[in-house]
Parts: structure tokens; C-alpha cells; sequence
């Protein structure tokens, strides 16, 4: 059987297989047997490879990487645990911000502590925006049963919705900026998600508690790992269901 999800990511970039063995510097036919037959390569090809079709290790090898391995890898995709949110350096999200080059995600019920505790973030984001950086928001549809259910579980009753319509004032200054996107979303948010290209700080929710008091996890993706992916899936899994808030126009 071949390694079509390999075959398929040389095309993408315009690589044959001759010029990926030369690449590796490997036979031509061993190259040819990693796509045709779908043999594995030595871990430092994988390395190589992946780096040179721009893919991840655990998406064209699925099955070569062990339980064991898989374990240690997440735990080094793991950068740094938070107690709590209210516990992450301010400086952390403007430095997330600033390094990011391709994809800003903000996945919430409400979030208003955001751009409330870094003022700059709408002229940051519409900057990023203007630079080539996809801009994502997702807020808790405020007439959504998960946005009542959310804050009946903190205590805090119809004030949730109410938080929604607040950091929409905020938000609202984006609508028009080309490249940035926002939907409402009425799904069951086990977690928040903030994601800047390659790293993610993922805000745990725990019944009776507000978000801010729950932990975070600070993770950076790996090629081999399969952590990250698992909350940057969530995140594209809701946005698929959300719908604009703004107008018909949805990212692509």
C-alpha cells in the first residue's frame, strides 16, 4: 500500500521523489519504497522529510510512533502549567501576539478579561490582520443554551450573556478588517482555546469555578506529538458549527 498522505504532501510543494532522495541524500529507490510501498524511514529521515513537505511526522507516519514514545513526546509539547489562569504573565499574550506570522484563534464563552488586561489587543490583531495573519473569534452565542447553562454552573446566572455582549463592544472595532473573522458558537466548552500559530494556552473549565480560577496549559507543538493537534482539532471542530457574527463572509 502506499503512503498517499506522503505522495500527496511532495505534490503540494513540488517535490519528486528523485529530488527528495537527493534532499535526504538517500538512494532514489528508497525514497521511492517511503511512497510506495510505505515504508517508514529512519527517525532522522522523518525529521528531514517532514521539515522539507512542511507536514507533521505523526500525520504522514501515523503508526510508527510507539505508545511509549507517543507519552514522552506530549509531555514536551507541555511548555509550562499554570494554577490558574489569573497566574499567566501579561506579557506572555503580547508576546504570543507579536511572534505570530500565520493564525490567531480565540476560542470562548465570553473572554472579557482579554481585552480588558492587554488595551491593545484590537489594534494588535487588526495589525497582525493587515500582515497576512488569519484571525479567528469564537464567542458563546449569548442566547445559546450553553451560555446559560455556563453561567448557572458559576453562579453568576444571565450575567454570562451579558459578558458576551460586553467584549462584543470591544470587537465589534474589527468588523470590516480584512482577514479577521468572528462567529458565535453554542457548543459545551470543556476548554478555551487561544491559539498563535504554533502554540496554544488552553484554559481548562471546572464545574463551580470561574475560568479565570481554573488551570492552563501551555503547549507548543511537535512534529511528532499529537497534544496540540487534539485541542487545535477542537478548535476547527467549533468553528465549523459556529456562524458569523458579522455577516455572510466566512473564512475559507
Amino acid at each position: 500500500m502506499a503512503n498517499e498522505r506522503l505522495r500527496e504532501a511532495m505534490l503540494k510543494v513540488g517535490l519528486s521523489t528523485y529530488e527528495l532522495a537527493e534532499r535526504i541524500d538517500v538512494n532514489p529507490k528508497t525514497a521511492e519504497r517511503w511512497v510506495t510501498l510505505d515504508r517508514a524511514p529512519y527517525p532522522r529521515h522523518r525529521h528531514a522529510i517532514a521539515a522539507l513537505v512542511q507536514e507533521r511526522e505523526a500525520y504522514l507516519w501515523p503508526k510508527v510512533v510507539s505508545p511509549e514514545r507517543a507519552t514522552r513526546i506530549a509531555e514536551s509539547e507541555l511548555v509550562h502549567v499554570y494554577p490558574r489562569r489569573a497566574a499567566i504573565p501579561l506579557d506572555i499574550w503580547g508576546r504570543l501576539i507579536d511572534q505570530a506570522t500565520e493564525e490567531i484563534g480565540i476560542l470562548v464563552y465570553a473572554g472579557l478579561f482579554l481585552p480588558e488586561q492587554v488595551p491593545s489587543i484590537i489594534r494588535d490583531l487588526t495589525t497582525k490582520a493587515q500582515a497576512g495573519v488569519r484571525v479567528r473569534l469564537l464567542l458563546g452565542d449569548p442566547k445559546s443554551q450553553a451560555v446559560a447553562a455556563r453561567g448557572a454552573e458559576e453562579g453568576i446566572g444571565d450575567a454570562m450573556a451579558g459578558k458576551v455582549h460586553n467584549v462584543l463592544a470591544f470587537y465589534n472595532q474589527l468588523c470590516g478588517v480584512e482577514g479577521i473573522f468572528a462567529r458565535f458558537h453554542g457548543t459545551t466548552l470543556y476548554n478555551s482555546i487561544y491559539r498563535f500559530d504554533n502554540e496554544l494556552l488552553v484554559n481548562t473549565h471546572a464545574y463551580g469555578f470561574p475560568a479565570a480560577h481554573a488551570p492552563v496549559l501551555h503547549l507548543r507543538r511537535l512534529s511528532a506529538g499529537e497534544l496540540f493537534d487534539t485541542y487545535a482539532d477542537s478548535f476547527d471542530r467549533v468553528w465549523s458549527s459556529g456562524h458569523p457574527i458579522w455577516g455572510p463572509t466566512v473564512a475559507a
